[in-house]
């Protein structure tokens, strides 16, 4: 469905970061103070070598006064598109694709992700809400509060404000959608 491979998306995001950086006027070590990463981290980054973290790629957007987004789209003239891989999992079918941002209050996303049975991911808190759509297989997904499965046709909406963990414990890939506002 998705062409982009996850080293196209490294290009875009090393050039991305290089250019916004440079635009400020910021060494990489500037940079990783104020993003509080590692000035190492920054260069892999920038170098095509690193596959950050989505909390490391905020971070440093933040720090850039830019939006996620902007750093992993690739130079289009539509530029709410963007379809690009932004995380991979440790099997090739665990993926999240951001397809689309758009203004909100300040900022929407629209991604779709895939994870491998037994694969997960955790989303760091931070002020927003989501709502998922689960096209195939059973989401799970924990917080601090517990956790709720949601299956294939469902859907489920939560605030951003606490750590959260999203499974696979079942045996075939699950597929989802997540809207993300913040």
């Amino acid at each position: 469905m998705h062409s982009q491979a996850p080293s196209t998306v490294l290009a875009h995001l090393a050039g991305n970061l290089r250019r916004y950086r440079q635009s400020q006027d910021l060494s990489q070590g500037a940079l990783a103070e104020a993003a509080g990463v590692s000035r190492r981290m920054i260069a892999a980054i920038e170098g095509g070598d690193a596959n950050a973290s989505i909390a490391t790629l905020d971070k440093l957007a933040a720090a850039l006064g830019i939006r996620f987004a902007d750093l992993v789209r690739a130079e289009r003239a539509d530029h709410t598109k963007i379809d690009e891989i932004a995380w991979q999992g440790e099997s090739p079918q665990s993926k999240a694709v951001l397809l689309a941002t758009v203004p909100a209050e300040t900022e929407a996303e629209l991604w779709t992700w895939s994870l491998a049975p037994g694969d997960g991911y955790t989303g760091t808190a931070f002020p927003g809400h989501e709502i998922i759509y689960v096209l195939d297989g059973k989401l799970t997904i924990e917080t601090d509060t517990g956790h709720r499965d949601v299956l294939a046709g469902n859907f489920h909406a939560q605030s951003l404000a606490e750590q959260r963990l999203y499974t696979n414990r079942g045996t075939t890939l699950v597929r989802f959608i997540r809207a993300i506002t913040q």
